[in-house]
């Protein structure tokens, strides 16, 4: 009991620094920021956009999501560039039959193939190299996936937002669906331990070294992303929108990027069951830990240590506080129901963000659990040559993602 209400008030501790001092990650305030004039400000002149979609076997998904970036009513040139990476589905044609008049007779995409990567290339990073390639001359990049849907006016609020503040990267975190019981479990908390990995603040902050995007919708300045040297430096990313972010916002560049939540840019991609969404996060969670085995033992210890440890302490010292103990399961009581508290606060703001309930907050150290053994999955499957596997193809083993 003393040791297990040791770490419980240890555990208080750093929850009451997270809420405090860690950037505000578990806020969902950072909105697209508007340009100084107001929302009815107008640039001189738009600058041209172009839409590159990497697509690998999306045929059935982008009649739910191209049409809505076609018929997006943006005030400068906007071309649509679909990269066809390999698809055995019909995806090119799709996307070509969702053009004229189906999106308004605004537009049609463009198709182009992909083939297949060179050596120490990712293959959606050679997709979207693909694609810029094929772009030709244009002020912005829109890097964005075949699920992704979009708003209304939401990339002239995009571009307006980059200008505001000469940003060179603006990424919005797509909602993901959140329909089936599974997604409505596991999706919320993917986007809080993103935020918590990557405090979408202290990305906004020049002076920061924290960096990071949202690889669903990337809205990229082409000079300065030109000047970083292309997407080659980050060919083998696995995690290919952090690695974007890393790049520009790093020296001697330090180029201005922000990441923020929207409701006006969605994700169509269905994860009916666990086995799919525990594909999603086990394909990179080794990624994000460098392949580092050490890493690993030290996140998987820290997930037990933050999460699990305050409601095993409250139930514990409560048990105890029922059967006469003493003052050691006061404080385990105590130290453990007020980091279970804590904990649990932070999480609303984002089960908010997708209309769920306030009481699926109570359950996050269960779904910690879970995502503890998606990430020593992981770290299976990159021992067993299998890391990032997606969509038959496997980025072998031991190659860095950034």
């Amino acid at each position: 009991m003393p040791f297990l209400a040791g770490a419980a008030v240890l555990a208080a501790v750093a929850w009451v620094y997270l809420m405090a001092g860690h950037g505000g990650f578990w806020r969902t305030d950072q909105r697209l920021p508007g340009p100084a004039g107001g929302p009815g400000w107008q640039p001189a002149r738009w600058p041209s956009v172009v839409a590159v979609i990497p697509a690998r076997d999306e045929a059935a998904i982008l009649p739910l999501t191209l049409p809505s970036l076609l018929a997006q009513e943006y005030p400068g040139e906007l071309t649509v560039l679909l990269v066809d990476d390999g698809s055995t589905d019909g995806t090119a044609g799709a996307a070509i039959a969702l053009g004229g008049p189906g999106a308004g007779g605004a537009r049609v995409p463009r198709i182009v193939p992909a083939g297949p990567p060179p050596p120490g290339w990712a293959g959606k990073v050679h997709a979207m190299a693909t694609g810029l390639r094929a772009a030709a001359e244009c002020d912005y990049v829109l890097f964005t996936d075949a699920d992704i849907g979009y708003a209304p006016g939401t990339l002239t609020a995009l571009v307006r937002a980059a200008l505001a503040d000469r940003r060179a990267l603006v990424s919005q975190m797509a909602l993901l669906r959140a329909d089936t019981g599974w997604e409505r479990l596991i999706v919320p908390a993917f986007v809080y331990f993103f935020a918590q990995l990557y405090p979408f603040r202290w990305v906004n902050r020049p002076g920061s070294r924290t960096a990071a995007a949202a690889g669903g919708c990337m809205l990229v300045h082409r000079g300065t992303l030109a000047a970083a040297g292309g997407l080659a430096p980050i060919s083998g990313a696995r995690i290919d929108d952090v690695a974007l972010g890393r790049l520009l916002k790093r020296p001697p560049r330090r180029a201005r990027i922000w990441l923020g939540f929207t409701t006006q840019v969605v994700s169509r991609r269905p994860y009916p069951g666990l086995a799919s969404l525990w594909d999603m996060i086990a394909r990179s969670a080794y990624t994000q830990l460098r392949y580092s085995p050490v890493l690993l033992g030290l996140t998987l210890a820290g997930l037990l240590w933050l999460y699990a440890a305050p409601p095993v302490a409250a139930v514990a010292g409560l048990a105890g506080l029922a059967a006469g103990a003493g003052p050691a399961a006061a404080w385990c009581a105590a130290a453990g129901l007020a980091g279970w508290l804590l904990m649990s606060a932070s999480f609303l703001p984002v089960l908010r963000l997708y209309r769920l309930g306030w009481w699926r907050a109570p359950g996050l150290p269960i779904i910690a659990l879970l995502y503890a053994a998606m990430t020593a999955d992981s770290a299976r499957r990159h021992y067993a040559g299998r890391g990032g596997e997606w969509k038959g193809r496997t980025i072998p083993a031991g190659r860095r993602a950034d």
